[in-house]
């Protein structure tokens, strides 16, 4: 029936419930019955509710019979109108979530002896086809799937059907979609395609890994694998690519290592590279002309094309960013993944939209889609099916390509349970990974005792959130540019200070915790989001010299490293990384995104410094503390005049850190003598700079002090 020949409309809202809306043009909106009729059975509808809606009568009916999702309906009114029964609100209810609900492991592609197997989990569809290509041919063909149970559609293919490119045919509410299959592994340039791949193909050993006892011995370095690499003079081959960024011995101007060459020099655990799983907004066949962080996800499962040598070969991106990751492995580094499964690019042309339609994604009580993401749809993943995808996913990545760890975008967007779930799963296949997400409040409709949030820490306390009362007291709001944080001379902040460098637990007796635990706290003051802390003090000090701004960077980078929780590190924040003052280059230019190797080597005296406390943090156990109770018990706070921030770490490390965020010199008079300095407003590590035989001890201005006991 086409859309013209329909008299009104009809939706399956419930299990049971059928609404119907005529429209005031159409006999009034006035119908005293339906009925609806199936393999040529007519069965009455009861109506339990009326009301008009702007322009039409809206009618709630009751369904006697068990609906079967493999049929087609009709439904009739009293005057001989008809309308086919369309899919409506009934995919959101639990009812169809426990019906449908499948926990097989066999979804999207898989291999027996002489077939090919294809599964697609569509049970609101009443046909689905597999349209297969060989690879540079223009013929297709199409394959009819059966329906399974669960929803499942099957078919398999008894020939060898390795580089075919396929895609879905899905009929659902009379209408024909064409998607790639969700649980694709490999797509052709731009994602156009799915393609048949055969993974164990690319299968590699393990890397062996130094150990990693606890969440707070982690320090992540955020970056992006084309900025990585791009500049000029970063010293890789294969700049903006994955090979590029897992070049080893590359060398800058100077002689000096770059790229991850350099990374593993700075003595950081864990490189979290933003987005590489199949994003929009780079033409892969034209990547020099465009760029992006790579928030637009089209495919989960399959990597980004446009950090390919050939995005056309659909093993090429698959291969190289598995030596990328062994590349990093065998430096005894750690790959964090970022992931962003809480939205996707566009709704409407998603595989997830086209195959299941409404499922996936969360709708407001208007029924029309949410955007707590701020960018046109929220992922459901309240939900059974969608609950089930991304944990899949998440195993995937981790048995696929040994990911050590994953960064979740908008973790507040899903659901507690998922969350703990994906946690069992890493502990389950990878103990030791790290899991850590953006856990704000967003406007979803889910509830709040739902949401995976910081305000519910608790109910996931082995999952680390990104602490923005952390950062915002630090450096100051990232929403306000002029606001001006505890280290950049605001005393106004240091009761938070306090808070936060003691491990956002409740330290102080006025301190509200944020947090159970150290593990859940990441710490940090700049990411890849905002403005750099270079640009944002050239903004709150425009009239200050260089010199001024450099101390501020240098304490509030400082104490990041040496606060309780995971210090979290945006490359290129060792050199003062700038971004020309651009807030928000998420597509901005190379010239504004890239790592400038040539300013690292400016700026090498802040990156030794950076190092050293690096290396301090590593060496005494004190600035990692595993515990609440363990930072409750061993660090004694020292009374100093505002705004001096100092500890006395009373454990077997016998380490005092002092903190000075004003412009003045400072005196301290310590209770004992004998003190070696370890850090200072020039120089730090774990080698002795000084030592102090007297009580008396006078700290720069703008500076971050560590003094071990002898």
């Amino acid at each position: 029936m086409m859309a013209a020949d329909r008299n009104f409309f009809a939706y399956l809202d419930d299990m049971k419930i059928i609404t119907i809306l005529l429209p005031l043009s159409y006999h009034h909106g006035l119908s005293s019955s339906f009925s609806m009729t199936c393999d040529f059975q007519e069965h009455p509808l009861n109506i339990i509710e009326k009301r008009q809606i702007d322009n039409n009568m809206k009618y709630i009916c009751e369904f006697s019979k068990e609906y079967s999702f493999e049929k087609q309906y009709l439904v009739t009114d009293e005057h001989g109108g008809k309308t086919e029964l369309q899919i409506g609100a009934v995919i959101r209810t639990k009812a169809f979530d426990e019906k449908f609900y499948y926990d097989g492991d066999d979804l999207g592609v898989t291999f027996e002896e002489g077939q090919t197997r294809f599964k697609l989990w569509a049970p609101t569809a009443t046909q689905v086809k597999i349209k297969l290509r060989p690879a540079n041919s223009s013929f297709s063909e199409f394959v009819k799937m059966k329906r399974e149970e669960r929803g499942v559609w099957s078919v398999a293919v008894s020939r060898d059907l390795e580089f075919f490119q396929y895609s879905f045919l899905i009929l659902v509410n009379q209408e024909w979609r064409e998607a790639i299959d969700p649980y694709a592994t490999a797509v052709t340039a731009n994602g156009e395609l799915g393609v048949i791949v055969r993974l164990e193909k690319t299968h590699r050993q393990r890397i062996p890994l130094p150990p990693f006892e606890n969440p707070v011995d982690a320090i992540i370095y955020e970056t992006h694998i084309r900025d990585l690499t791009i500049h000029p003079h970063s010293g890789v081959t294969n700049k903006g690519l994955y090979l590029g960024a897992g070049e080893h011995n590359t060398k800058g101007r100077d002689g000096g290592p770059t790229g991850l060459a350099y990374i593993k020099d700075l003595g950081v655990t864990h490189i979290e590279f933003l987005p590489f799983h199949d994003f929009a907004g780079v033409d892969e066949l034209n990547r020099d002309k465009e760029y992006n962080w790579g928030y637009n996800p089209l495919h989960f499962n399959a990597p980004e094309g446009s950090y390919s040598t050939d995005p056309s070969a659909p093993y090429a991106r698959i291969i190289e960013l598995k030596q990328l990751i062994d590349q990093v492995h065998k430096l005894g580094l750690r790959v964090i993944m970022d992931v962003v499964y809480n939205h996707v690019y566009i709704r409407e042309t998603s595989s997830f939209e086209k195959v299941v339609p409404g499922y996936y994604f969360r709708h407001n009580e208007m029924g029309l889609p949410s955007n707590g993401t701020g960018v046109g749809n929220d992922i459901a993943s309240e939900r059974k099916m969608v609950r089930k995808y991304i944990i899949d996913s998440i195993q995937f990545w981790l048995k696929e390509y040994h990911i050590d760890g994953f960064r979740f975008d908008l973790m507040g967007i899903l659901d507690i349970q998922t969350m703990q779930e994906i946690r069992k799963v890493c502990d389950c296949l990878s103990p030791g990974t790290i899991i850590l997400g953006e856990g704000w409040n967003l406007n979803t409709p889910l509830p709040v005792d739902q949401k995976a949030i910081i305000g519910n820490q608790a109910k996931m306390p082995q999952i680390a959130q990104f602490n923005d009362k952390f950062r915002d007291c630090i450096k100051g709001s990232s929403f306000n540019l002029f606001d001006k944080g505890f280290a950049f001379g605001n005393e106004h902040y240091i009761e938070a200070a306090n808070e936060v460098i003691t491990g956002s637990i409740g330290f102080t007796k006025e301190g509200t915790a944020l947090f159970n635990e150290p593990i859940q706290s990441v710490n940090y003051v700049e990411c890849h989001d905002n403005h750099t802390m270079w640009d944002k003090l050239l903004a709150c000090l425009p009239s200050a010299d260089d010199s001024l701004r450099m101390k501020y960077h240098r304490l509030a980078t400082g104490i990041v490293l040496l606060s309780q929780g995971i210090p979290f590190l945006h490359s290129g924040q060792e050199f003062f990384r700038t971004k020309k003052g651009d807030g928000n280059s998420y597509r901005s230019s190379d010239e504004v995104n890239q790592l400038d190797w040539d300013r690292m080597i400016s700026y090498k005296n802040q990156v030794e410094y950076i190092k050293g406390l690096i290396q301090v943090r590593k060496e005494f156990p004190c600035f990692r503390m595993r515990t609440a109770a363990q930072i409750r018990k061993n660090i004694q706070q020292l009374q100093l005049p505002s705004p001096l921030l100092g500890y006395w770490f009373n454990n077997d490390d016998g380490i005092i850190l002092l903190i000075n965020p004003s412009i003045k010199k400072q005196e301290v008079l310590l209770t004992v003598r004998d003190w070696a300095v370890l850090v200072d407003h020039e120089n730090a590590g774990i080698t002795t700079i000084r030592m102090l035989d007297g009580r008396d001890l006078i700290i720069e201005p703008v500076s971050i002090n560590v003094l071990l006991k002898k």
